[in-house]
């Protein structure tokens, strides 16, 4: 089969190629990536390809409906909202993701994103550099806080495990109840109370049609004044105008944000860029040395399966 790379995964082109070596041994071809293409180069480099490896870049109709014989898309990535599944259901090709790769790392940012709008830390740095002190900041500890969880999977659930370490008691909401969340001693909540009654509310849920817009306006309303927002899900689950004017009026004390409704670099125009305390990353979450190789592990595991007809981590 004619394995065909649409865009980098971020790993060294040594780790790259000998990931793939396997398959060229057995007779497949193999067109690696390393740099971004366009649109253009995608439906070119794909007319031939049995198999797609994407990661979160936009995979179109146009791209997929340029290749005849695409059997499977292979997503480098958790969400797989940026494909056009549509167009897959119509041509019948699997579409597999690499699930679990960044739960460590997505994590990880998560708290961050916490201690960083509990304890003033990016904006500290600049006080430094200008010769300021300590002063005009609110600091609270982590210690002690009831942190809602929206989305209990595998990353929902690290999270809480992680929080529970700093002491805070844990909320739940997903559509069914999660074993291992209830064995960190998460009681589940309807999102309206878990809203109004957490001190930091931190979102793991995917995108689809359910969830688009789940942070409303009335949603954010319901907030605590003193409550922060962690957002490491994906962008568009939040109404971003609502959340800025939500800071701006001083109506939540702060939000911490790695995902936006496109991917970075963000227009200049968007309402999180100059609200009130959002501190702000560019999508960074997935992204450490050792998620990215488990991630091209991952994808060598999908493509392999789905070679020996046996598909693993089938989202379509």
């Amino acid at each position: 089969m004619n394995i065909v790379m649409l865009e980098p995964l971020g790993v060294k082109p040594e780790a790259l190629e000998a990931a793939f070596a396997p398959f060229k041994d057995a007779g497949h071809a193999v067109t690696l990536c390393t740099a971004k293409l366009t649109e253009e180069e995608k439906i070119a480099r794909a007319k031939d390809a049995d198999i797609f490896v994407i990661a979160n870049s936009p995979l179109t109709a146009a791209v997929i409906n340029a290749a005849e014989n695409l059997k499977m898309v292979c997503v480098a990535f958790t969400g797989i909202d940026h494909v056009d599944l549509d167009a897959c259901r119509a041509k019948d090709v699997r579409v597999c993701n690499a699930q679990g790769y960044a739960t460590e790392a997505t994590a990880e940012v998560a708290i961050g994103m916490m201690l960083s709008c509990l304890r003033n830390l990016v904006p500290y740095d600049k006080v430094v550099r200008e010769g300021g002190v300590l002063a005009g900041y609110k600091h609270n500890t982590l210690q002690g806080k009831t942190v809602g969880i929206v989305g209990t999977g595998a990353i929902g659930c690290r999270v809480m495990e992680l929080a529970k370490a700093f002491g805070c008691k844990i909320l739940a909401y997903s559509k069914s109840q999660r074993q291992a969340a209830l064995d960190l001693g998460a009681e589940y909540v309807d999102l309206e109370t878990l809203f109004a009654e957490s001190d930091i509310v931190s979102l793991h849920t995917p995108l689809n049609a359910e969830t688009k817009g789940l942070v409303s306006r009335e949603l954010i309303t319901k907030m605590k004044e003193t409550a922060i927002l962690v957002n490491c899900a994906r962008g568009a689950v939040v109404d971003s105008e609502a959340l800025a004017e939500a800071l701006n009026e001083g109506r939540i004390h702060a939000a911490g944000i790695d995902v936006y409704e496109m991917e970075p670099p963000i227009p200049a125009e968007h309402p999180l860029l100059n609200a009130r305390n959002a501190y702000l990353t560019p999508h960074v979450g997935f992204f450490s040395e050792e998620s990215l190789l488990d991630r091209l592990g991952i994808v060598i595991a999908n493509v392999d399966a789905f070679l020996k007809g046996a598909p693993i981590n089938v989202k379509l």
